[in-house]
């Protein structure tokens, strides 16, 4: 038995192994590591080893902070001062990849990696910003025939590995439509980058309300979202398009019956997380956004319960100028938040706090993907860190 004056017990902080463990929890924002390696040269030491970073990506991995947006490659940090990651931090060349090709599409973002469209080529190229780790992917054989005839939208996500973020491994998920006589199936292949190869396609048919390609997937600049090991699709505005990643197989969900009657007015739809888990949709009206949620009785029956409604004009504070019509555009999964736009501003919205942060874009486009990662800075001289001064990334 050990004797409880012993100096192991009256100094446990003198023990490496248990000071790693304890600074392994700690917030998983940007400022959080530079600070500790400010409290002395032995905190420094320990938070700077590679083994150490790669373990506190690991350790919140299921909780990555939103640390801004990318648009198309440019990225915009949108936390506080005290935790923002600067401006051009992260940088891509395309030019090794797409030659004298200038087109190019960030197809979706998500456990901190790009997955990005080159479709001259045609290819795909798989990046992590944080690492800079890039990956390119030659295009199935059936989606790059598509893109070539004018076929259907262009639609892809990238999820990393169950076994961590220090591991390079990923999947791929395209998904597109083919025309079969009169009729639209949705067509769905998965990349895996453990064998280098792309899985046979898996199709289903589409609803005959939504078997025009040109509303399959009616916001193109909002995402799919994961739900448990499902990725989700708005279809339409009728269905929502689901691949079950275990089972490999795709089905089509409706949405609420009470939905249905915004379908031909102008309103806004997202296929979310809802609160608690499981499967929700967010349908906007102008400012007011009502929140439903999937859920299954006893008997495995489905259906839409109607959760809260936001009414965003008594939230947001815009002025007249800058009211205007709101419009989704990007929706950060992990951390619940949703994102918005008006002609002058784009803003954030946390579902669960209604926390709103607005900020300024001077570019008018719509294709804003949330980049929500660990990113463990320290400083090279081991002083504070206060977000603009981030001299180095592990």
């Amino acid at each position: 038995m050990r004797n409880p004056l012993s100096p192991a017990s009256a100094a446990p902080l003198e023990n490496d192994d248990l000071l790693t463990e304890i600074l392994l929890r700690l917030p998983p924002q940007p400022s959080s590591l530079p600070r500790a390696s400010s409290v002395c040269k032995r905190w420094r030491r320990l938070v700077s080893d590679p083994g150490f970073v790669r373990h506190f990506r690991i350790h919140h991995r299921r909780n990555p902070p939103l640390l801004g947006f990318f648009r198309g490659l440019n990225f915009i940090p949108t936390m506080d001062p005290t935790n923002r990651v600067p401006y051009g931090c992260f940088s891509l060349q395309l030019d090794r990849w797409r030659g004298d090709d200038q087109w190019f599409n960030t197809l979706g973002c998500r456990h901190g990696l790009l997955l990005i469209f080159l479709p001259k080529r045609p290819q795909l190229l798989v990046w992590d910003p944080i690492t800079s780790d890039q990956h390119p992917i030659a295009t199935p054989p059936d989606f790059a025939q598509l893109v070539w005839d004018g076929g259907g939208p262009v639609h892809g996500t990238v999820l990393r590995a169950a076994g961590g973020v220090h591991h390079f491994q990923f999947q791929v998920v395209m998904v597109f439509t083919v025309e079969q006589q009169l009729n639209v199936r949705a067509v769905v292949q998965v990349y895996s980058s453990e064998t280098g190869t792309w899985g046979n396609p898996i199709s289903t048919p589409l609803p005959p309300q939504e078997s025009s390609s040109t509303i399959l997937f009616p916001n193109e600049w909002v995402p799919e979202v994961q739900v448990g090991n499902s990725l989700y699709w708005l279809l339409g505005k009728s269905n929502i398009l689901e691949f079950d990643l275990d089972r490999q197989r795709l089905a089509v969900i409706p949405l609420p019956v009470a939905v249905h009657m915004y379908a031909e007015s102008n309103c806004e739809f997202l296929v979310m997380r809802a609160d608690g888990g499981g499967l929700g949709c967010l349908v906007m009206s102008e400012f007011s956004a009502q929140l439903w949620k999937r859920k299954t009785d006893c008997d495995g029956v489905a259906s839409w319960v109607l959760g809260r409604t936001i009414e965003l004009d008594k939230l947001l504070s815009l002025n007249t100028e800058t009211r205007g019509p709101v419009k989704i555009i990007g929706f950060a999964e992990e951390n619940s938040v949703v994102l918005l736009k008006t002609d002058f501003y784009r803003f954030t919205i946390q579902l669960q706090s209604l926390q709103f942060n607005k900020f300024f874009d001077s570019n008018r486009g719509w294709s804003y993907h949330p980049f929500e990662s660990i990113y463990p800075a320290v400083t090279l001289n081991g002083g504070g860190h206060d977000g603009a001064e981030v001299l180095d990334k592990i």
